[in-house]
């Protein structure tokens, strides 16, 4: 059994795939809830298929690109199951499984790229051949510069329609998809580490500087 989730987006969703096809699948209906809602849903998808956990042997995750909390929940997760389950962990592009989806879904036909939303008024794109194959590595920054006239797969057309004009389906990476790929070896899969891409929204507060008392020079 193969354990799929994705959190890169404000939606989390995973799926259950057994070899021949996903059994069980779900999608959250809150968004950015993503440390309250990934456990419920995998037990969710494990329960309506009948599953055990112990059943579960590889653990497909997506890396992102996408926020930190985000990323940061599913990715901990997937390590912690791998560990608990001795299941074998198996990282994946989110952006790779959109492409795939909109591929096998005949979406788009030839080259295309992908862009998903990375708040600040900013998108992640990467571009990719008629295969679905990733020909450029990820990359953030504001949709005005990395406009296109290629069909554009992904939440980043929705909003940022003057600037992606051929917008394609899907919107948000879906775990099904995510699972049917990592099965179908349609995906690169990499180790189970986050693509953040830039530095996180919350950091730890640097320390204050010293005051230096009145006419003391700096040091």
């Amino acid at each position: 059994m193969l354990l799929a989730f994705d959190t890169a987006s404000p939606t989390v969703t995973v799926a259950l795939h057994d070899g021949s096809d996903v059994v069980a699948s779900a999608t959250s209906e809150v968004a950015m809830k993503h440390g309250e809602q990934l456990a419920p849903l995998i037990q969710q998808v494990l329960e309506t298929a009948g599953v055990a956990p112990s059943a579960v042997r590889r653990i497909a995750v997506g890396t992102g690109p996408g926020p930190f909390t985000g990323l940061r929940v599913g990715l901990v997760t997937a390590r912690t199951l791998g560990h608990v389950l001795d299941a074998e962990v198996l990282g994946v592009c989110s952006l790779d499984v959109l492409a795939a989806e909109a591929v096998a879904t005949g979406t788009v036909e030839g080259a295309f790229v992908v862009a998903s939303d990375a708040r600040r008024k900013e998108v992640y794109l990467a571009s990719y051949d008629a295969a679905g194959r990733r020909t450029t590595f990820p990359v953030v920054d504001r949709p005005a510069t990395l406009t296109t006239d290629l069909p554009v797969v992904g939440e980043g057309a929705v909003l940022y329609p003057e600037a992606f004009a051929d917008a394609r389906g899907p919107r948000r990476p879906d775990a099904a998809w995510l699972a049917r790929a990592v099965v179908a070896g349609t995906v690169e899969l990499m180790a189970p580490e986050p693509l953040y891409l830039r530095r996180p929204d919350a950091e730890i507060p640097r320390a204050p500087k010293a005051v230096l008392p009145e006419g003391e020079p700096a040091r």
